[in-house]
């Protein structure tokens, strides 16, 4: 039965990253990345991100153990966050690379990686001159 033309999703209210390790992952994402830690309820541990909540958790079965989907974080200057996180013990995979020249603006890319492996990216869509 097809959906109803007024239905549609349109908003990401929780996202889940897999972890191992809850303690080293909860210190990577609040102490390095500088997230806004929420709260604790048993394993599971919540960061808000800008109204949009992140998840960290153990896979509950077999099945649900593999890496995540990349997450691209905004930032309005790409090469001072990649800096500010560098220092802090983060991980990046390169420096951040040009990756499309829009009309508007130029989107820049800089992955790097989590605690416990996981791909992240920072993204920033810098105004052109």
């Amino acid at each position: 039965m097809p959906a109803s033309p007024a239905f549609g999703l349109n908003q990401i209210r929780q996202i889940s990253v897999n972890v191992q390790d809850p303690e080293r992952a909860t210190a990577f994402y609040r102490d390095a990345l500088g997230m806004k830690y929420l709260f604790a309820a048993g394993p599971l541990t919540f960061f808000d991100c800008g109204g949009i909540r992140l998840m960290l958790a153990r896979p509950e079965r077999p099945e649900l153990d593999h890496p995540g989907s990349i997450l691209y974080f905004s930032v309005t200057d790409i090469h001072e966050a990649q800096r500010t996180l560098a220092e802090r013990g983060v991980r990046f995979q390169d420096k951040p690379q040009l990756i499309a020249k829009l009309e508007t603006v130029d989107v820049w890319l800089a992955d790097f990686r989590d605690s416990e492996n996981n791909l992240l990216a920072l993204m920033s869509e810098a105004p052109r001159a």
